[in-house]
């Protein structure tokens, strides 16, 4: 259907849970949606170039290609074609509408009417008591914006916090200038989604990222897909799992919801995916409790050792146990204690379903474990990925064709993010080569991630934010916590393309600095420009806009933070600032002599595809203080749930990126026409005396005073694993307590909100937007 610019109706119908994804529909969705937002041409010029070499890189989700050759002309799928033109909108944000509407009335419009609405064009500015935004010129802004920057206390007064969609270059000058200014306060969506696996992966390898390749997961003997719906967040990964299976891999798939995704994949540029049955995905469908997978993991590295000393020599890899390890002893006398009757009752499955897995396991030489959310966002995500590691090092499942650890990122450029010194955390080496590059000493002291910097902002420790790319207070746990922090800011800026909720949020002062998107044209001084990214695997490449922007009033984002950084700290440093904004060729051979693996940065990226970053963990180099790869003892733990509670976890529906929705449609989930429905076991309901339809309201459940309520939600039965629920975010973030965080990573835990149902205080008609 076409998208309207005002909100859908609310009309839930429920269908039968689709048993497979994609197919004809989806391409029939994605054209839709595209052609109500932007005309033909416009539509064919980005979804020709999208992912393409020399084209536009996907906003979208951080999937990687393959090489060019090898690649289709319609390299995206069903959300990567709907984010694109969502972006490329012909519609229009103007001054008329900040004119016609106050920000109370602004803040009261849906994410999905906000969104709607279009492209920003102009910056704009709310002064303090203002009840409207309104326009402003750009060398006011950075003014303004330097002038609230140098009247702060200290420099740990300010955040500035990127989402994922912000390029290599940029995220590079905006910690550059944060580190000159004199903070290493940078927050990102990192600290949110995948900090747990950076925090796992780093103590045990050394390493942050995933080990594996696009060629390395399609050459699996044995995948696993943990916490993770490639259905919805990565679709194109389901085209790299086809191969797994052409090629002789099976899948085993670990989820709370049997997602159709997981099930039977039906590739629309296949005939056997356009009037066949498709692929059928997982050979083994594992329908976990939820925080039930560091027990799954527990248990078949118990299987593994006990299979080892039944049949000394033939199990586990003890070649690269000696040469690569540290600390396998005390994880082996620590693995053979665990529990059946522990693991049985976290995980849910029979003795035999784990049996069945542990047989694929024996039977494989190259194993690889992908997971996302679903194993992060818990209290106990560290450990449980420190396991993932131990399972994968026992058979020698690092550094070898076809297997290692696979963190599938859900959000463009975030790794090369963090690449480039985006984290609150960067190690002293990588400090020592920036201040040296640039002629001063950065902070060392660590900084605030985003749960420390919504709490100093909260306590009026912080006031100065900047949010560049995403929409950081519905991306955020504890809504309003979260709000109030904003709103106790002296001043708030959001470097953005579309209006949302983020900017009817805020502090005393706030700005709004419309940028270009990834399918605008960027011209500088220095000629047309281009950008570069990171996918989940590591490939750098680069990505060069179709489409004149949307309006000449946008500057780019490196545009932004140079101006920005040179308004505030003036030649402090000589650090070239104009030089930058003109060329980012400049930047680029910056970044060469401080970011390992970027040498000769700009020659190997105007190759085709750009290049791999190496992973040391491949090369058999651990970076940890041992010099070698860590077997870690982890604790048997699970969530535990109140007799007539539920643990909920917040997700994403099919039709919607990150916070962005839209469609009030989860086809595969069979929703439809709305987004506050809670999807829980019928068993369940029986036992808590509710009934499919009911309307109820989500209570959260934690040791502070503070009620956390999201109202008017209508129950619909649904086969989760039994004892917990599930609900889209960011209606439910308004549950997540700010302080339910993941042990070491201080990640939220949005996998693991303890909730009660209560019947809803209000009626169907007055539901109110959270």
């Amino acid at each position: 259907m076409g998208s309207s610019i005002e909100d859908p109706v609310d009309d839930l119908s429920v269908t039968p849970p689709k048993t497979w994804a994609t197919g004809v529909p989806a391409v029939t969705h994605a054209l839709q949606y595209s052609l109500s937002q932007t005309s033909p041409r416009r539509t064919m010029l980005t979804l020709l170039n999208i992912n393409q070499d020399k084209g536009i890189d996907c906003p979208g989700c951080a999937w990687p290609e393959h090489a060019p050759g090898k690649r289709h002309m319609n390299e995206y799928c069903e959300n990567g074609a709907k984010h694109i033109n969502d972006e490329a909108t012909s519609r229009r944000v103007t001054r008329e509408l900040f004119r016609e509407h106050s920000i109370a009335e602004l803040g009261a419009k849906s994410d999905y009417w906000l969104n709607q609405q279009g492209r920003l064009t102009e910056p704009m500015v709310k002064w303090p008591g203002a009840t409207h935004y309104e326009p402003i010129d750009w060398d006011d802004a950075f003014a303004l914006l330097a002038r609230e920057l140098k009247q702060l206390a200290s420099p740990d007064e300010a955040l500035f916090y990127v989402s994922g969609r912000l390029n290599n270059e940029a995220a590079f000058l905006l910690q550059l200038f944060a580190r000159a200014y004199g903070t290493n306060n940078l927050p990102d969506c990192s600290n949110m989604c995948h900090e747990s696996s950076g925090s796992a992966m780093t103590e045990t390898l050394g390493v942050g990222k995933g080990t594996v390749s696009l060629h390395d997961l399609e050459h699996s003997d044995l995948v696993f897909v943990v916490g993770q719906n490639p259905g919805t967040n990565h679709p194109r990964m389901l085209s790299s799992l086809e191969e797994t299976k052409r090629n002789g891999g099976h899948i085993v798939a670990v989820n709370t919801l049997p997602e159709a995704g997981l099930l039977r994949f039906k590739h629309p540029q296949r005939p056997r995916g356009v009037i066949g049955k498709g692929t059928q995905i997982a050979d083994q469908f594992l329908h976990i409790r939820a925080g039930g997978d560091l027990a799954l993991f527990q248990a078949l590295n118990l299987l593994l050792l006990q299979a080892e000393d039944a049949a000394p020599g033939t199990v586990v890899d003890h070649a690269f146990i000696e040469k690569n390890t540290t600390g396998f002893e005390a994880f082996a006398e620590h693995a053979r204690k665990a529990s059946w009757e522990h693991i049985l009752d976290a995980t849910g499955l029979s003795r035999e379903e784990i049996d069945e897995v542990f047989q694929r396991v024996l039977k494989a030489d190259s194993i690889i474990v992908c997971w996302a959310m679903g194993l992060t966002q818990h209290k106990h995500g560290v450990p449980s990925i420190r396991e993932v590691i131990n399972f994968l090092m026992l058979r020698g499942n690092i550094g070898k064709p076809g297997a290692g650890a696979c963190p599938v990122r859900g959000h463009s450029n975030v790794q090369g993010d963090r690449t480039m010194g985006v984290w609150e955390r960067s190690p002293q080496t990588f400090l020592d080569a920036l201040g040296k590059e640039f002629g001063f000493t950065p902070p060392s002291h660590h900084g605030l991630d985003a749960v420390n910097g919504i709490r100093a902002m909260y306590e009026g420790r912080a006031r100065f934010f900047l949010g560049v790319a995403g929409n950081f207070v519905r991306a955020t746990p504890d809504s309003e916590v979260t709000e109030q922090a904003m709103r106790n800011c002296g001043l708030t800026a959001h470097v953005s393309t579309k209006l949302n909720r983020s900017h009817t949020v805020c502090g005393d002062t706030a700005l709004i600095l419309p940028t270009l998107g990834r399918s605008d044209k960027d011209v500088q001084a220095g000629g047309e420009q281009f950008i570069t990214v990171e996918d989940s695997m590591s490939d750098v490449h680069a990505s060069w806009g179709k489409l004149p922007p949307a309006s000449p009033h946008l500057l780019s984002e490196v545009a932004i933070v140079s101006r920005m950084a040179a308004a505030t700290l003036g030649d402090r440093y000589g650090i070239p600032w104009k030089t930058f904004e003109d060329d980012y060729g400049t930047v680029r051979d910056r970044i060469s002599r401080v970011v390992p693996g970027f040498e000769d940065f700009n020659a190997r990226v105007s190759a085709p595809g750009g290049f791999n970053l190496p992973n040391p963990a491949n090369q058999g180099v651990f970076r940890t203080p041992s010099g070698k790869a860590v077997f870690t003892e982890n604790e048997f733990t699970m969530p535990h749930v109140p007799k007539g509670h539920l643990l909920l976890q917040t997700l994403r529906s099919h039709d919607q990126w990150n916070t962005v929705w839209y469609a009030p449609n989860d086809r595969y989930r069979g929703i439809h026409n709305a987004r506050r429905v809670v999807m829980i076991n019928p068993a369940d309901l029986e036992l808590l005396g509710f009934a499919d339809g009911d309307m109820v309201d989500l209570v959260s459940v934690w040791h502070d005073d503070r009620e956390r309520r999201a109202e008017n939600f209508k129950i619909v039965a649904y086969p989760a694993s039994p004892g917990s629920a599930a609900a889209y975010y960011p209606e439910t973030n308004v549950l997540v307590p700010l302080d339910s965080v993941a042990d070491i990573s201080n990640c939220p835990t949005s996998k693991s909100v303890v909730i009660r149902l209560e019947p809803a205080r209000v009626t169907a008609g007055a539901v109110q937007e959270d």
